[in-house]
């Protein structure tokens, strides 16, 4: 069945998306100095935060083109990568698993984005009677399914003595979540980053978080075609140590002039916009970093926690999805 799902949601998006610009040339006669005719399609979720990002701190300028589109998750970006409409995806660990599920990936993981793990959060609508994961027992409770709401939710059912079997899970978009929630259609709501902070401006309580289930450890995905060309992958590498400096450069006092940025994409006040951001760099500051043996193993944790969970049919190793192409040219833009 996930194979089905899989097959006809990269349909859909290789007919909705436009498909990423090719680079001129050979591949393998390009040089990675002249950027001039490179295009990166790049993914993002949320209100475009990296664009937005880099945009702030006048990094956007880059030798090269960059294409934003503007997904509801992770799992979606990496659905476009696997449509061929994306060179590039960001995502938490659990979108490359399902994505590489069938076993033909065309995608590689080339880079980790360490970041915040606040804003995970299971939230019921405001009064309910349900004050902990354990009272979820027998509710509708929505998720978004193959991300990282899916994976803290069981985590935490878990923890609480509850079985996935336990719950009526739903599986919603973020968006369909929150008017679900809001509408009585569910009882509570696993998510993440705007939908949680625009469920706890309508009234919406925490029952469960996800910030100690979480690693912290956001991938950055490239299409087998990115890697094979060394103008693609040098834009790749220096787009994501742009947004590393992007990031440092808010933390060097810039915090409370980027919140106001913040709160113009996500409506809510600017106040609140700053502290959300000086919390979040204070639990983890956002920078990239190469692969590592232990960022592996940190996702093929989380894939383990799937097939315990009966979503993957069987063991997944990761490593067979991961590259260590773009590490040299990373480790240079950073």
């Amino acid at each position: 069945m996930f194979r089905r799902t899989l097959l006809t949601s990269t349909a859909a998006l290789a007919l909705l998306l436009p498909l990423a610009t090719a680079c001129g040339g050979d591949a393998e006669a390009e040089s990675s100095s002249d950027l001039s005719s490179v295009t990166l399609a790049v993914g993002a979720t949320g209100w475009k935060n990296e664009e937005g990002v880099l945009k702030f701190a006048h990094l956007d300028d880059t030798p090269y083109k960059v294409k934003w589109s503007l997904f509801q998750g992770g799992d979606q970006q990496l659905q476009a990568v696997r449509a061929g409409a994306l060179d590039l995806a960001s995502s938490s660990e659990i979108p490359p698993i399902f994505a590489a599920a069938d076993g033909k990936p065309n995608f590689k993981v080339v880079a980790v984005q360490r970041g915040t793990t606040l804003n995970q959060e299971v939230i019921v609508p405001k009064g309910s009677k349900v004050t902990d994961i354990a009272g979820l027992k027998g509710k509708k409770v929505g998720y978004v399914q193959n991300t990282t709401a899916h994976y803290f939710l069981y985590e935490l059912l878990k923890r609480a003595g509850l079985k996935w079997s336990d719950i009526d899970a739903k599986p919603l978009l973020p968006n369909d979540g929150l008017a679900a929630l809001n509408g009585g259609g569910i009882d509570a709501f696993a998510s993440y980053g705007t939908s949680v902070i625009t469920a706890h401006q309508q009234g919406a309580v925490t029952v469960g978080s996800g910030k100690d289930v979480l690693s912290g450890n956001f991938l950055w995905s490239a299409r087998d075609s990115v890697l094979k060309s060394p103008a693609q992958r040098a834009a790749a590498a220096d787009l994501i140590a742009r947004i590393t400096k992007a990031y440092a450069y808010i933390r060097d006092g810039r915090e409370h002039e980027f919140a106001k940025v913040v709160a113009k994409a996500t409506h809510q006040p600017v106040t609140q916009a700053e502290k959300d951001f000086r919390d979040a760099q204070e639990q983890r500051p956002t920078r990239a970093r190469t692969v590592g043996d232990d960022t592996i193993a940190s996702q093929q944790k989380v894939a383990d926690a799937f097939t315990e969970l009966g979503a993957l049919k069987g063991k997944l190793d990761v490593k067979s999805f991961w590259s260590r192409a773009l590490d040299t040219d990373l480790e240079k833009a950073l």
